[in-house]
């Protein structure tokens, strides 16, 4: 399986069309394992993208007991074979309060490899996310943030209710974010051609029109 033409591919696609796509694959799952709840939003949005998960758990308000170097979740970057989306659970009881994404980080990110950034907490300097030429995704927006640290990496996490896991591969944009399995992947490329072509069929007007019955 080459995973780097698998991404390529499914550029040519949204998230919806994939959703779609993975219900004629496997039938319809537990929404929490297929896509992300409305409490996701988009903020510096350009068009679809589409990467491998590298993920972490931080606390961006408190400072905690134990936490690890934060280079660390960049070192997973940097080491995958694969464009990278940072997904990041922030795990503080006031969930939200802190940002957990801001300028340096999405340049630092762009640097290194990501493609995206993503995190179940807020986000902050869209101004200066925007110059680095990163799509982000937030549960949020705040100014500020308290002691910073990465807890975990590399490990599952819950974003607006989805499950991700390391190395799943994610198709973001504006509606949200599908998870698209690996064991599923292949089939699922091809499943999305087959859905493209029916929708757009059925918004013809024609189409329709002779469905209805209307001349």
């Amino acid at each position: 399986m080459d995973i780097n033409k698998l991404i390529n591919d499914f550029k040519k696609y949204d998230s919806a069309t994939v959703q779609n796509a993975m219900i004629l694959v496997r039938g319809y799952v537990d929404a929490n394992e297929d896509y992300t709840s409305p409490d996701l939003k988009s903020y510096n949005f350009y068009e679809a993208i589409v990467g491998v998960a590298v993920t972490g758990k931080v606390t961006p308000l408190n400072e905690p007991q134990n936490k690890i170097d934060f280079d660390d979740l960049y070192r997973n970057v940097i080491n995958s074979e694969f464009p990278s989306i940072i997904v990041l659970q922030d795990i503080e009881k006031e969930k939200g309060r802190a940002a957990c994404i801001g300028d340096v980080m999405a340049h630092m990110a762009k640097t290194l490899g990501a493609v995206g950034m993503v995190a179940d907490g807020s986000i902050r300097d869209i101004p200066g996310i925007k110059k680095a030429n990163m799509p982000v995704w937030g549960t949020g927006r705040v100014p500020g943030h308290g002691p910073f640290n990465l807890i975990e990496t590399q490990v599952d996490v819950e974003v607006a209710n989805l499950i991700i896991h390391p190395g799943d591969i994610l198709i973001a944009d504006e509606d949200g974010i599908t998870r698209i399995p690996i064991d599923i992947a292949e089939e699922t490329l091809e499943k999305c051609a087959v859905v493209r072509e029916k929708e757009t069929n059925m918004m013809k007007e024609t189409e329709i029109k002779k469905r209805f019955g209307i001349d």
